[in-house]
This record gives C-alpha cells, structure tokens and sequence, in this order.
C-alpha cells in the first residue's frame, strides 16, 4: 500500500504542478476570470492533498502496525482528489454549473481523510 499511495501522491503532485502552469498560461486567455479560480482551486487543493498522501505513505512505510484508519486516510484523499479537483476543474473548463455541486462530495471525502488522520494521530505510539 505504501509504494500505491506513494506512486499516487507523486502524480497527483506533478498533476497539479502541471494544472497549475497550464491555468496560468494557456487557459488565461480563454476562460473568465471566475472559472480561473476556480480552476486554482483545485489545483492547490490537490497540491495540499498530495502532499498529505506522501505523509500517509511514509507515515504507513515507518509504523510497525499501521493502524487501518492511517489506510482509510489515504483513500479518502485519493477519492476526494478525483472528485473535488477533477469537478472543479471540469467546471472551469466546461462551463457547466452543476459540476459545482460535485464538488462537495470531494470535500467531505477530504475533510474525512483528515478526520481519520487526526484519529491515527491520537492513537499511535511514536
């Protein structure tokens, strides 16, 4: 699990590094000013969740028993990742309003991830 999770945290970084430079420069021209927000957004929240995964990883790959909501953690991040910056940036790409609604469902998946990491910080022994 750990090389997964490790492997998914890399792309998904490199991905939103990649998201990032491509907002900024090719959509600039051809999208509102809202919808490059928007477009932002998700990037940033996928930087700020890769590297949460890449702690998930290495966290996972240090702990002699892993506790299963350090896994769960991780899932989460990855499910919320997909749902909440791949909706957002469809949404700005599109123009199509109720993939806003999408949206949450990722956030709720990634508020959920940090909720199981706080729970695997308050139970495992350093």
């Amino acid at each position: 699990m750990t090389q997964i999770f490790f492997t998914i945290a890399a792309i998904f970084g490199g991905f939103s590094v990649a998201a990032g430079a491509f907002g900024a420069h090719a959509l600039r021209e051809k999208v509102s000013e809202r919808m490059l927000e928007i477009f932002d957004t998700g990037a940033r929240y996928q930087m700020y969740h890769a590297l949460a995964l890449l702690l998930v990883a290495i966290l996972i790959s240090r702990l002699e028993t892993p506790p299963t909501t350090l896994f769960i953690s991780g899932w989460l991040f990855i499910i919320g990742v997909t749902i909440f910056s791949g909706s957002l940036y469809l949404l700005s790409l599109t123009g199509i309003k109720s993939l806003g609604a999408i949206a949450p469902l990722g956030g709720l998946s990634l508020m959920a991830g940090w909720a199981a990491l706080a729970v695997t910080a308050a139970t495992i022994k350093f």
